[in-house]
């Protein structure tokens, strides 16, 4: 081994150490602003593309930590942009704000913000020294709407060498196994009656979803075993004495990969199709959002994240027949764009998981604040590392 060469590798590990130890320093010291953040979103939960109050934050967070924040863009008022250092290397993290309704902040992206602000904050101060460009992107819209495809097909993802985020969870996973999801309301129209003097003259809307959710049923039986299916009627008729002239629902379908979820997906459109067939009523699919891609993280940051993370003392325990198979996200679509993770992080809340309500209350713990400084700290480094690897990304 040439020892000028040893000499310099040994300099450069010395010197991303020292920033490791600087960037966790700043996390810590700025821990009161980003617990509040995320305690902050968690008790004032918005969906998707209203998150005004939650975006409005998280553009003052970093603001205020010196970046160029642009709030409002890529033609979604509630997306934000901000950039900090001019180095070659350009990482962004992706925050998270949009809750569920009905149980508000059952997955945890409070926790998502909080953490990505963090990771900005932790390397706002030394990106040029260290030859990053950072960018935090706040991304509306994740459980339902698609914002970051919105985003990514504006330009947001455009020139950017690897984009992250963290998630929770129930158990800590450095890669969580996403499936491709499409998403859309199902709408029938038919005719009114009254339902015990002129049940003939009624065309029912309510039985051609009906007819639609036990053709659904009987299709699960020769789908593959990671395909889901899933609906609510929310609309049905309003008198059981008037024949229902109009029923709606919200459906997912979800499969392995894009590929494999465009057949699967035009088989549970027949389904509705019967349903309009059988009874004679109108049928209206409507897409809801651009379809999610599955997620496919890079290795290379996987690695790096993974043992940062050990490093501060989280631990991945096995998972028997892995976890959250039926996941979505809309970084599946950038992660087929741009070098892309999404490690989720332990909440230690077993047994609630993910959109119960346990969930949201489990969301505002100390192990959720303990969550949001270890995920903010393990992006930072990771990001410090690839800076300092001269094969960075594979």
């Amino acid at each position: 081994m040439n020892p000028k060469s040893d000499t310099r590798n040994n300099t450069k590990t010395d010197t991303n150490t020292d920033a490791k130890t600087v960037i966790q320093e700043r996390i810590r010291s700025a821990e009161r602003d980003l617990l509040q953040l995320s305690h902050r979103i968690h008790a004032h939960p918005e969906l998707a593309f209203e998150e005004v109050q939650a975006s409005a934050w998280v553009a003052e967070h970093l603001s205020a930590a010196g970046f160029d924040v642009e709030h409002g863009c890529y033609g979604l008022p509630t997306a934000v942009r901000a950039t900090v250092g001019s180095g070659p290397l350009h990482i962004a993290f992706c925050a998270e704000y949009d809750a569920l309704p009905d149980i508000g902040h059952a997955c945890g992206h409070n926790i998502i913000a909080a953490a990505a602000v963090g990771a900005g904050v932790g390397l706002a101060a030394l990106a040029d020294d260290l030859g990053l460009t950072v960018t935090v992107l706040g991304t509306p819209a994740e459980e339902g709407g698609g914002g970051k495809i919105l985003m990514l097909e504006r330009g947001a993802f455009d020139g950017l060498d690897a984009a992250m985020m963290v998630h929770p969870a129930a158990a800590e996973m450095d890669a969580m196994p996403g499936t491709a999801v499409s998403q859309f309301d199902v709408h029938y129209r038919g005719t009114p009656a009254h339902a015990g003097a002129y049940p003939e003259r009624g065309v029912n809307a309510a039985d051609a979803m009906t007819v639609a959710q036990v053709a659904i049923g009987l299709l699960r039986q020769q789908t593959a075993s990671a395909d889901r299916v899933q609906g609510i009627v929310t609309e049905a008729g309003s008198a059981a004495n008037v024949i229902p002239d109009t029923s709606r629902g919200r459906w997912i379908v979800r499969s392995d990969t894009l590929d494999a979820l465009a057949p699967l997906a035009t088989r549970v459109a027949r389904c509705f199709e019967a349903g309009a067939l059988a009874t004679g009523c109108e049928l209206t699919v409507s897409p809801v959002g651009p379809d999610y891609a599955d997620l496919r993280p890079d290795p290379t940051m996987l690695a790096l994240y993974r043992a940062n993370a050990e490093a501060l003392g989280r631990t991945f325990p096995d998972l028997p027949g892995g976890a959250a198979v039926g996941a979505a996200t809309d970084m599946g679509n950038v992660s087929h764009a741009v070098p892309t993770i999404h490690p989720m992080l332990g909440l230690d809340c077993a047994p609630a998981v993910n959109h119960q309500p346990e969930f949201t209350a489990a969301c505002v713990t100390p192990a959720a604040d303990h969550a949001v400084l270890d995920g903010a700290i393990a992006m930072a480094w990771t990001a410090a590392d690839l800076a300092a690897a001269s094969d960075r990304l594979s």
